[in-house]
């Protein structure tokens, strides 16, 4: 998200008329509310119960079946195929700590979870761009409640109490939902995301050693260095393909062939590489799997959660406020990065109603016993990155290019042939795909597929990944700035008329609330980590405006995540 600084910029010049930010041939939940008082209109919106809800289905149902139709593009393709690497893999790789330490859950939990809101999301959702799998916060949160009740003497069926933590959380997802919390949103700027941003692809790094290292304690010390051989042939193979996409070498069309399959192709020769020669021989640790959609243990897939005894049932309830917290913040960051002000979206959002249906995917995942899905982050803008379109610029911005590009020398101007987004395949084809490969991959010959990949590609995946996110994250950008040469900085940066002192102020808050969420992770009370990722909002919205900073400091180093358009369906922006 290297670009969002500018648009933070031209987001807040904006601000005062959304309309104007937005496709003129794109109806807007305005048009749907042209018949109330505007006086009344911010009151309305809190008063009515479920408004939120019925607004964004009435603004995305006339889209629905375009929805399908837009499909017939070759851009789902690429991006079917880069989401389910994407997705699949590191989910299974999160869950693998979960796996071995709890023996409760199984490879088919975490496929049957990602098919689950594959298909959930993309058939009824409202915002089909946002991905929605396992991630490492909720193994982190299930594999705390398994060490937490586990210390008990009289301990409950564990399967049976996350059921009730996650029925507690889809209550009060229905409940925030049905009152128009997500209007809430309006509060969550770069600020936040940036933050969060920056601890998931610490989050990325972090698992990517643990995946090796746990390996190290195995008997087969030498297939644990070939794992660390293929993890950073994984890892330099993924950014060669990525940088060669980048430079001016081949043709426009190879570079983006080598931009949409780079991953997929990085990680299918790697895997291979442990099946050549000397590392073949060494027998790396591969990917485990159990039957073919057999659950762990051969136990049912139905939980009976309702078995449980009602003492614990009321203990299940601030684990289930807990899980809601992590849910509202990390879900609907990543529905905010998947629709960010870089892209040029033109159908509308649906925060509320996608937050009701996150709570019935939380239900039925406790009564599947399987992990809870919910957006994912750096998936969900991944996804809308590979579904965008490109095109030469308008002549207006080819003019203004070209005066940037004066050859004093010559007297004349740069020759220069360039692209930028002029739009996205909004569709629900690509999300349903990838998950309905993850179902596929339940059947006995993918499994034994599956069962091929080695644990230290995943780990190059891992480290591929978070660093990618890390070095597009606005704390990253901050904190380059800083280290590059002012001679080669342009002229018309934003941060040239921010005090190198707001800028350090504004990094180091952003890095101590990373610092505390990080830290708190690798406790016991790791269960409390949501906590402090929650107290980013008010943090942004109460503590930082009173820190000396102007008003055109905080509009440059922080914004809206989305666009007005987006923001709309929340009230508005900060």
């Amino acid at each position: 998200m290297a670009t969002t600084k500018n648009d933070a910029l031209q987001n807040t010049s904006s601000s005062a008329d959304p309309d104007s930010a937005q496709p003129s041939t794109t109806p807007t939940l305005r048009d749907l509310k042209a018949n109330r008082p505007a006086h009344g209109l911010n009151m309305n919106w809190v008063a009515k119960l479920a408004s939120g809800i019925i607004l964004d289905v009435r603004a995305r149902a006339p889209y629905y079946v375009k929805d399908w139709t837009d499909a017939w593009n070759y851009r789902v393709v690429p991006a079917t195929a880069l989401i389910f690497f994407a997705n699949v893999l590191p989910g299974i790789a999160f869950s693998l700590d979960l796996i071995e330490t709890t023996q409760q859950y199984g490879v088919a939990e975490v496929l049957l979870s990602s098919f689950m809101a594959a298909f959930i999301f993309s058939v009824f959702g409202a915002q089909p761009l946002t991905i929605a799998g396992v991630t490492g916060p909720i193994t982190v949160f299930n594999k705390t409640i398994f060490r937490i009740i586990q210390g008990q003497p009289d301990a409950p069926n564990y399967l049976h109490f996350v059921g009730w933590v996650y029925l507690w959380a889809a209550i009060i997802h229905w409940i925030t939902a049905i009152l128009n919390w997500c209007n809430f949103l309006k509060y969550v700027t770069l600020f936040s995301c940036d933050t969060f941003g920056f601890y998931v692809s610490w989050v990325y790094l972090q698992y990517g050693v643990q995946v090796v290292t746990r390996q190290l304690d195995s008997s087969s010390l030498p297939g644990a260095f070939v794992s660390i051989i293929l993890a950073i042939l994984m890892l330099v193979v993924s950014f060669l393909f990525q940088s060669l996409s980048q430079k001016t070498l081949f043709h426009r069309h190879i570079r983006r062939f080598l931009a949409d399959y780079g991953m997929p192709i990085s990680l299918i020769a790697t895997s291979g590489m442990a099946y050549w020669g000397t590392f073949n021989s060494a027998n790396p640790q591969t990917l485990p799997i159990s039957g073919a959609f057999q659950p762990a243990n051969n136990r049912s897939w139905l939980v009976p959660f309702w078995q449980l005894e009602g003492k614990w049932v009321g203990i299940a309830l601030p684990f289930g406020i807990i899980l809601w917290i992590l849910f509202f913040f990390d879900h609907n960051v990543s529905s905010l990065m998947a629709q960010g002000s870089e892209f040029p979206l033109r159908k509308p959002p649906g925060f509320h109603y996608d937050f009701f249906l996150l709570g019935i995917t939380t239900f039925l995942a406790g009564l599947l016993g399987i992990p809870a899905p919910n957006g994912l982050i750096p998936q969900a803008p991944i996804h809308t990155t590979s579904l965008l379109v490109m095109g030469r610029p308008t002549k207006k911005d080819d003019e203004e290019r070209q005066s940037s590009n004066f050859d004093e020398k010559t007297s004349g101007y740069i020759a220069e042939y360039r692209e930028q987004p002029v739009g996205v395949v909004e569709q629900r084809v690509s999300n349903l795909a990838q998950g309905s490969l993850c179902l596929v991959l339940l059947s006995g010959p993918f499994l034994h597929v599956l069962n091929l990949i080695p644990r230290g590609v995943l780990a190059g995946l891992f480290w591929f990944m978070g660093a990618d996110a890390l070095q597009g994250n606005g704390i990253t950008q901050k904190i380059l700035y800083f280290l590059r040469d002012k001679k080669s900085t342009p002229t018309d940066e934003p941060l040239r008329r921010v005090r190198k002192s707001r800028i350090l102020l504004f990094i180091a808050i952003q890095l101590i609330a990373f610092g505390a969420t990080f830290a708190i992770t690798q406790t016991i009370a790791a269960i409390g980590f949501p906590v402090i990722i929650m107290a980013l909002i008010p943090i942004r919205t109460l503590l930082v405006p009173r820190l000396s900073f102007t008003a055109e400091e905080l509009a440059i180093l922080d914004g809206p995540t989305a666009s007005p358009f987006t923001m709309e369906s929340v009230g508005g922006s900060l």
